[in-house]
């Protein structure tokens, strides 16, 4: 598979002190590659996620919403290839299975094992093969942030992280992040299974809240093909070896340079799916302002954003601002025909409900063959705006998913 145009290099990430992750091949499909990462963490370390909201969840999901409760972690055990949704008991058992044996491995509780499965949908994931795969992993040599990365990808192009950091308490903290999502991309929490690694000391509570608050702003924001799913995952994890205080509410005096970090750091792993969305070749920017609400306006970029009209006209570098206007009116939200506006890029393509009369489409060409599209929306009705990442939807696209399984 071709490399996405819109890729980015694989940054330089710090080790993490607590974090060591392992990678091993469990073979879950008939592939030559790693497809089972282990991250074992210190005692000590503090968990939050955010799952999917899918009514259709997989037994992982159900196995980390119930741990999440707890809010400490000893483990991370990912695997790539088989879903594990919709598998019925085999699938839950094949999750405690896991879960058992890589707490046994570490003396510690199943309920600190926290597991992520990505792939095809329906194939109850085979038990041989995950003990197997753990039991290479338990004995495997330190992996790379890298090697951890390719390992969760399936049909991601290119292996994805980010690194950011913090001054908390006096100390700089470091957070890291690795991510896998490409296709069935549409934010109903988060849209693929993404890993945050700090070494600040941080509540799980005060984690959560931040956590929750950073992927409604990245992970809600992103949508590459409107489908959300079953496996969503969102988990960060917080070994506290910076020595810093533990951050426990938002009073804390560093709270506010915390989450921002970690706002930024989400802002980076979702645009790098967006980049990497199946068939991709431009990353779209869709801000939508003057709507009733941010609620209203987030609402209607992801109309725009998941209209096959507007992808694929994007795709054809083809300004037809029309689709645009199509995509504002299905939202379901407050609009004003003759108040609404749209631009491509800097150049104003329509305004008061009418094409602007003799605008230069030069420069709305220039821009739209780019690998970086904007186009803004102007509702004309109040305060509210939100921003919203797409891709273009291309012959590619179809190709990926035509042969899925095959």
């Amino acid at each position: 598979m071709e490399i996405s145009p819109l890729a980015l290099p694989f940054p330089a990430l710090p080790a993490i002190a607590g974090v060591t992750p392992h990678v091993a091949r469990a073979r879950y499909k008939n592939w030559d590659r790693c497809d089972l990462t282990f991250v074992t963490l210190d005692e000590g370390t503090s968990v939050a996620g955010v799952l999917t909201n899918s009514k259709c969840p997989s037994p992982e999901v159900e196995w980390c919403r119930k741990a999440l409760v707890l809010g400490r972690a000893r483990a991370l055990v990912v695997n790539a290839g088989n879903s594990n949704a919709f598998t019925g008991s085999r699938g839950r058992a094949a999750v405690e299975a896991i879960a058992a044996r890589a707490a046994s491995h570490l003396g510690c509780a199943p309920s600190d094992i926290f597991v992520s499965s990505t792939g095809v949908i329906g194939v109850p994931l085979p038990i041989d093969k995950a003990e197997a795969g753990l039991d290479a992993a338990f004995i495997a040599e330190p992996a790379s942030w890298e090697a951890a990365a390719e390992t969760i990808m399936t049909t991601d192009t290119f292996a994805k992280a980010a690194v950011t950091s913090a001054v908390v308490d006096g100390r700089t903290v470091n957070l890291v992040g690795i991510i896998k999502g490409s296709g069935m991309i549409a934010p109903d929490m988060a849209t693929m299974l993404g890993f945050v690694f700090t070494d600040a000391a941080v509540d799980p509570v005060f984690l959560q809240r931040a956590l929750a608050d950073a992927n409604t702003r990245s992970f809600s924001c992103i949508t590459v093909d409107g489908d959300t799913s079953t496996s969503d995952t969102v988990l960060a994890f917080a070994t506290g070896k910076a020595g810093n205080a533990p951050l426990t509410s938002e009073d804390d005096a560093s709270a506010d340079a915390f989450r921002a970090a970690l706002a930024d750091l989400c802002h980076q792993l979702a645009l790098l799916v967006v980049r990497d969305g199946e068939g991709a070749t431009k990353l779209i920017q869709i801000d939508v302002e003057g709507a009733d609400s941010d609620r209203s306006a987030h609402r209607v970029a992801l109309s725009i954003a998941n209209s096959p009209l507007v992808k694929t006209a994007i795709a054809g570098e083809d300004a037809n601002w029309g689709r645009v206007v199509m995509a504002v009116g299905k939202a379901g939200e407050p609009a004003e025909r003759d108040k609404l506006a749209i631009r491509f890029g800097t150049t104003q393509v329509a305004r008061d409900g009418l094409a602007v009369e003799g605008y230069d489409e030069a420069p709305v060409a220039a821009h739209l063959q780019g690998k970086e599209i904007e186009i803004g929306v102007d509702l004309g009705l109040g305060e509210g705006r939100a921003t919203v990442w797409t891709c273009d939807l291309t012959h590619g696209y179809i190709s990926i998913n035509a042969d899925y399984r095959s």
